[in-house]
């Protein structure tokens, strides 16, 4: 019989709606149940693309025996960590105390008032290499409860008191930019790209702090690593878009889980490095522009979440898929052997495949299929060619299952992205998409209000509140879409986004908490530093800054720095560990220097978004900065269309930065002057200017190719 996961909005939780053990659901009542009966809480934390979530659930969730004891003993709660993300951190930081390590699937056991006692991640149905089965530290914290109830307790209560310690470290102030990306460029594998060895994740944050100066050393960092990741098996070149993260330090062996946000990211971060590569060369440019255009073409056939409010995207697609046999394997749907390619393909085909994806005999992976890896600089068009016909062939084979569920936070990051690659490759029609994500989330998921959640399924809101991450990416696609098509009520959302999320995360020292008020977590979260994705504050200081500028409303502005304050502890870690947070720092120490974030405002009697002088700006402005177009005295931008006019009646490019404006300009040619021009002015803020080196004009941004 179904437990009481089967209404759940997450299709995590309903993939457990049919488990033997009575799981709850997140929430008041399943805290009240475990005051109520007196019982410790066994909180499981998962989600739907999770390989080893899918094994724990099948070994041990569904064995009725095991299911009977921590039904008799527990009160289960199963929690999807996209849904809620605050839940995720809490118990991540006590599990990582405890036990040193962390990840997913993530075992917590608690006191009833949801004090963690004792964590794990994944435990196997029987005793192996020194780790302990499932059932038997079911039975001991059972035994513990039963037994030593006064010291499980005493043990929750001192590990909520450190957990919760107050940080009396006082604001770092920060380390110049300058220093911290040179270090990430000099500590990059030179050889394969990225940082550390295995595993390695993309880390598309870190790469946009790297293309914010245009120091040669810090865009060839990202450029190689970038360079590495579309050429290896992290890339799935046939279908578009990209893995988790490579179990291997050469990218040749994803962890197959396709997740939303790395894909939103990715689609950002290789549109800038495109702006930031040379035009002459070619073949960088051709590959970058092949991995932006595979993310569209993945979201758009297998990701999107059509609505009659607009459209959105779904959260993931799994590690997984069906084997053939009744049962599952991880990746198989991706992996090939070249006999498969000689069966598509007549002989000189099929060797020039193999040539081009590193397929051979004996294979990357322990069965002897490979993973695909693009090897040296084919010949586009039969490349492509090559690449549909695997494409129908791959459509054949049973497929990953999908996460339906849509995510507020990673759509609006999405929005942002999809926006700066249509005005990147001249694609004004896929600002029709970033439109309908915004459409779905202000209507389905209530940003037109003041209480949105985070999720929603099939078009019904779900019940977990929007965190500050969803208001501030939310809000942060609203702008550049504002920008990007002169719609003023898409500012108007962007503001109200952003009121909302400075009333109800305010910490009341300048920063911002991650989750609203609620009952039951023992503490806050404040987690300044990125995960998955980059952390709540840089998404809102990112926003904050976009906002002021379109606007000209200065207060935005202000509140963005107090915020950004927080950040500066992480980055004194480590620059690896807040890479929007470095990119900020990095755009404020540029305009400290006099270059930096500008203005732009093209008043165009058409307002063109695929306009000349439109695109060139998308394409050189520093970044930082913001473009909007609009018809002359267009409304709602503050005063940046007043007694402006289009010269002519052609369009005209109004250039603005650090309160100097420059001549108005009707040539896109003329362009890079004024958004690099080293200009010196007094800040809003009141930290002492220090000086700057490492900030280069960027000749490679050049508006060559405007209809590549």
């Amino acid at each position: 019989m179904p437990n009481r996961l089967a209404q759940a909005t997450s299709p995590y939780l309903r993939q457990h709606a049919d488990n033997p053990i009575d799981w709850w659901a997140w929430g008041p009542q399943a805290l009240e149940e475990a005051r109520r009966r007196q019982l410790p809480l066994l909180i499981s934390v998962g989600y739907s693309a999770c390989h080893w979530c899918h094994v724990m659930a099948a070994e041990s969730f569904s064995e009725p025996e095991v299911a009977a004891f921590v039904n008799e003993h527990f009160v289960p709660i199963k929690v999807d960590r996209e849904e809620n993300p605050d839940v995720d951190q809490v118990l991540m930081a006590a599990t990582q105390a405890l036990t040193g390590q962390g990840g997913w699937p993530m075992t917590v056991f608690c006191t009833p008032d949801a004090k963690p006692f004792f964590a794990g991640t994944y435990f196997p149905p029987e005793a192996r290499d020194g780790m302990p089965s499932f059932r038997q530290v079911c039975e001991a914290m059972a035994g513990a409860w039963q037994q030593r109830r006064d010291e499980v307790l005493h043990t929750g209560d001192q590990i909520v008191e450190a957990l919760t310690a107050a940080d009396d470290q006082g604001v770092p102030e920060p380390s110049p930019s300058r220093d911290l990306l040179t270090a990430l460029a000099q500590g990059m594998d030179q050889e394969n790209g990225g940082w550390g060895t295995a595993p390695k994740f993309p880390q598309a944050p870190v790469l946009d702090a790297l293309l914010v100066t245009g120091e040669p050393n810090q865009v060839m960092a990202a450029q190689v690593t970038l360079d590495r990741i579309i050429r290896g098996g992290i890339h799935d070149v046939v279908g578009g878009g990209f893995h988790r993260y490579s179990v291997d330090a050469e990218w040749g062996v994803p962890h197959f889980e396709k997740m939303l946000y790395d894909n939103a990211l990715l689609l950002g971060t290789l549109s800038r490095a495109w702006r930031r590569t040379d035009p002459d060369d070619i073949a960088t440019r051709e590959h970058l522009e092949m991995a932006v255009r595979g993310i569209v073409r993945w979201l758009d056939i297998r990701m999107r979440v059509e609505a009659e409010q607009g459209c959105a995207f779904a959260a993931s697609m799994d590690a997984d898929s069906p084997d053939g046999h009744g049962g599952h394997e991880e990746g198989g749907y991706y992996l090939w052997t070249p006999a498969e390619m000689n069966a598509l393909f007549e002989r000189r085909d099929s060797l020039f495949a193999q040539a081009c994806f590193h397929l051979t005999v004996r294979g990357n992976m322990p069965d002897g299929r490979s993973t695909l890896r693009l090897h040296g600089d084919p010949d586009m068009p039969r490349l492509e060619r090559i690449l549909d016909r695997v494409r129908q062939a791959r459509d054949e084979r049973p497929a990953p299952a999908r996460d339906d569920k849509v995510v507020a936070s990673w759509n609006g990051l999405l929005a942002e992205s999809w926006v700066q690659a249509a005005m990147v490759f001249g694609e004004p029609g896929w600002l029709d998409t970033a439109r309908g994500i915004v459409d779905y989330l202000w209507v389905v998921h209530g940003f037109d209000g003041e209480n949105a959640v985070r999720t929603s399924l099939a078009g019904v809101a779900g019940g977990a509140p929007a965190m500050l991450d969803d208001w501030a990416a939310f809000a942060l696609g609203c702008a550049r879409l504002a920008g990007a098509t002169g719609d003023a009520a898409l500012l108007d959302r962007a503001r109200h986004a952003l009121d909302v999320a400075c009333t109800l995360f305010d910490d009341g020292v300048g920063g911002f908490f991650d989750a609203p008020a609620a009952d039951g977590l023992y503490t806050r979260p404040a987690n300044r530093g990125d995960e998955a994705v980059p952390s709540a504050t840089s998404i809102a200081v990112l926003a904050l800054h976009l906002v002021g500028l379109l606007s000209g409303d200065t207060h935005w502005t202000l509140r963005a720095r107090q915020a950004e304050v927080g950040l500066w502890a992480v980055l004194g870690i480590s620059p690896l560990a807040s890479g929007w947070g470095l990119l900020d720092l990095a755009v404020e120490d540029a305009e400290r220097a006099g270059m930096g974030r500008a203005q732009v405002v093209v008043v165009d009697p058409d307002a063109d978004p695929a306009g000349l002088l439109t695109r060139a700006a998308w394409r050189l402005a520093p970044e930082g900065s913001a473009i909007v177009v609009g018809p002359p005295e267009q409304q709602g931008f503050g005063e940046l269309f007043t007694d402006r006019e289009a010269i002519g009646g052609s369009a005209t490019a109004y250039v603005c930065r650090n309160q100097t404006c420059f001549e108005p300009i009707t040539d896109f040619a003329a362009l890079r002057d004024p958004l690099w021009r080293r200009v010196i002015q007094a800040r809003l803020s009141g930290r002492i200017s220090r000086p700057l080196t490492g900030i280069n004009v960027p000749g490679t941004n050049s508006p060559e190719g405007e209809d590549r």
